[in-house]
Parts: C-alpha cells; structure tokens; sequence
C-alpha cells in the first residue's frame, strides 16, 4: 500500500520558493500539477533560456525538470525535509520534445530510512509518448 502525501503542491510551492527560490531564477517556468499517493506532476513551462540550437527543450532542462519532481514527490510523502539531497539521477533522452510545456511525472518506487528512489518519466503536454525517462536516489536526512 502506498503512502499518502503529507504535503500539499501548494504547501510545497512555498517551502521551494524559501529554501530553494533559484529556481525561479529564470521566471517561474516550475509549478507542480498533482500531488497523489506515491506520485507528483511537476511541470515545466519552458523559456528561451531552456531551449537549445533548433529549439528543442536542452537535455540539462530535462535533468533539472526530473531531479526536482522527484524532489517533490519525496517531500510530499515525508514532509518538508529540505535536505533531502539527490545522490545520483540517471536519464535517457528517447526523442526530441516537442513544443509546449514537459509534464514529469515521478512515482516512489521506495522510500525508506535513508534512501528514496523514484522513477520519473518526462512527456509533453497531452502526449503519450516520453521524451524522457529518469531514474533517482535521495538521500534522507534522520528524522
């Protein structure tokens, strides 16, 4: 049976934007979707500033997309936990993303004492099809 979450998107929008507010350093392009048992949507709205030459979403946008929602699904089953730290992130880029806003949906597949690992897959609005898929590990602080 899966965890139920702790923490609401918008009860984790505010402890992001006070511990982690260079996020937004580029406008506020992150907002989470859903929060449910064993999951979170964070969606990506994305900005010049995460294109790359042809105009496509850049892989490391993907990468920051994926790491924080799988931060986020993490703090909304253990609470607001700020140094929850990602300990490694693995991701395949399957096809090159069209246009419009990413959703990453990340699921727990363990959380643990000290470790969380999720798996996270990366479409565009409306699509079926990943553009990528991640995988990571969290280390959690002692509660």
């Amino acid at each position: 049976m899966l965890m139920q979450p702790v923490m609401t998107s918008d009860q984790i929008m505010e402890m992001l934007d006070e511990v982690f507010p260079q996020i937004h350093a580029g406008g506020r392009v992150y907002s989470i979707d859903s929060v449910s048992s064993g999951e979170a949507v964070v969606r990506l709205s994305a900005n010049e500033l995460h294109l790359r030459p042809g105009g496509t979403v850049s892989g490391p946008s993907m990468m920051a997309l994926a790491d924080l929602a799988a931060y986020v699904v993490i703090l909304a089953h253990i609470g607001p936990v700020a140094l929850a730290v990602t300990t490694n992130l693995n991701i395949n880029f399957l096809r090159k993303p069209g246009q419009g806003d990413l959703l990453c949906t990340c699921r727990l597949l363990k959380l643990g004492k000290r470790l969380a690992v999720v798996d996270c897959g990366i479409a565009g609005e409306g699509e079926d099809d990943l553009v990528a898929h991640a995988t990571a590990t969290y280390s959690v602080p002692p509660r």
